[in-house]
């Protein structure tokens, strides 16, 4: 990637936390609870993180309105099509970010997947891998970025071998 796209990414990051901003100062009554505000930060700072990857987001926080839950960020790499969820901590406590996502979870994400790639114009699905990036945000430090590539597949039976 390019020095004039990793400014371009720089300045839409830039851009989207000044907006957030001029939001949260305006509307006083709206207000999210603390940790969907620091979810949505994470989610934020995770798209970015891919954008500089290389990645091509092209979805965030995607709900097939029928089954319950979303998809934080559905990303290609190539022809690789990436589901990646998202954790966002504020501290570096004893249990990393990404042990959240326990098997109910990945059943979840899976059960979602399959909903979206139904929906591609596609008539074969493309090739489909499950990421989760662990995001912490704690205040007075540079944001740290953990990303698990390929963290499980569509099976829990595959996970452990």
């Amino acid at each position: 990637m390019g020095w004039l796209e990793q400014t371009r990414i720089t300045w839409l990051e830039r851009s989207l936390a000044g907006l957030d901003w001029v939001a949260n100062r305006r509307s006083h009554s709206a207000t999210l609870a603390a940790h969907l505000a620091t979810g949505i930060d994470g989610e934020d700072a995770a798209c970015f993180y891919l954008r500089r990857k290389g990645y091509i987001v092209v979805a965030r926080r995607w709900s097939s309105g029928n089954v319950p839950g979303d998809l934080d960020l559905i990303a290609w790499k190539g022809p690789l099509l990436c589901i990646v969820e998202v954790k966002t901590r504020t501290a570096h406590d004893i249990a990393p970010a990404e042990i959240a996502v326990d098997s109910h979870k990945r059943n979840t994400l899976r059960r979602l997947a399959r909903h979206y790639v139904r929906q591609l114009p596609q008539e074969t699905a493309p090739p489909i891998r499950f990421d989760v990036i662990s995001v912490y945000l704690v205040p007075g430090k540079e944001k740290e970025f953990v990303h698990f590539e390929g963290s499980f597949g569509w099976s829990e039976r595959n996970d452990y071998e």
